[in-house]
């Protein structure tokens, strides 16, 4: 069994979607035949509860069985297993990363609480436990726009300079600039893109080690990072290219990119529906129309 380290955690590592019946029920059966195609998709990781996991809409008991199903369905793949920690208090996040860890999971993404905006000196005690709880690789999140919460890069350099098991997944914006910023402060610190891949190119050449897209084009994501290992940049920024204004425009809303995910693994035959629980996003007839000409384009 390899102990990854934070150095390990790179590539393509998609967030796995989570496939509800259409009467809204988890779809263990789908769950189980989505994490069968990640592991042969050519992803180095994959990541399950993160915001595209719709992790919010789940129970204690739905979650605690899928990250049993996540663990034991991937093991063996050549995938590193990520799961999140979600909570908003300090207490029950530091509990379900030891419970995480001690599941056998090989690294952890960190959401850090937003509810009730914390002061910025709880939310870095709040990091700091639960980096202090385990010791296998844990990806800190910045979402900004999705929990209205600002981190500084001196605050980000600090965790860093602090915790050599500490992975940073920015997402703010463009992440760009912060990004550079932020390695500035701290060159010796991983990070991954989030925000469906929107900057990855800008980021991989800015220092940062892969991206964290949706898992139902995770091949496209693939083929853009083993044109970009192979120094293949044109080919790279091509294929990334034709990709972006899809992603543009289903990033204008979470919802509205959870839903299209979905209906692109549903298409695809990998997942049975394309559910997603309330409140979501209605597709119109021209998303659906795009979706069926996104498929076709990037041969799905």
């Amino acid at each position: 069994m390899t102990h990854y380290t934070a150095q390990h955690i790179a590539g393509v590592n998609p967030i796995v979607a989570m496939p509800f019946t259409a009467h809204g029920d988890v779809d263990e059966k789908s769950m189980v035949r989505l994490l069968e195609h990640l592991a042969t998709s050519g992803a180095q990781g994959t990541t399950l509860f993160g915001i595209a996991s719709e992790f919010p809409k789940l129970n204690d008991h739905e979650r605690d069985r899928l990250a049993q199903l996540f663990v034991s369905t991937l093991d063996g793949s050549p995938l590193y297993r990520a799961m999140s920690v979600t909570d908003h208090s300090t207490e029950q996040a530091v509990k379900r990363a030891r419970d995480y860890a001690k599941l056998g999971v090989d690294a952890l993404m960190l959401l850090p609480p937003f509810f009730l905006s914390p002061s910025p000196q709880a939310i870095q005690e709040h990091i700091f436990a639960v980096l202090e709880a385990v010791d296998i690789p844990v990806m800190v999140q910045y979402a900004p726009g999705e929990t209205g919460l600002p981190i500084t890069p001196e605050q980000m350099a600090a965790i860093a300079a602090r915790y050599p098991h500490a992975v940073f997944k920015i997402e703010c914006n463009p992440p760009v600039d912060y990004t550079r910023e932020f390695l500035a402060k701290a060159p010796q610190a991983s990070v991954l893109n989030g925000y469906a891949g929107l900057y990855m190119l800008q980021m991989l050449a800015a220092g940062g080690k892969g991206v964290m897209p949706g898992c139902s084009f995770t091949e496209v994501y693939v083929r853009i990072y083993r044109h970009w290992l192979n120094d293949e940049i044109q080919q790279a920024e091509a294929l990334h290219q034709s990709l972006q204004p899809y992603i543009q425009r289903w990033m204008s809303h979470c919802e509205y990119i959870i839903q299209v995910e979905k209906t692109i693994l549903m298409r695809r035959g990998i997942i049975a529906s394309d559910y997603c629980r309330r409140p979501g996003w209605k597709l119109t007839p021209e998303d659906e129309q795009l979706i069926h000409q996104f498929i076709h384009q990037f041969q799905l």
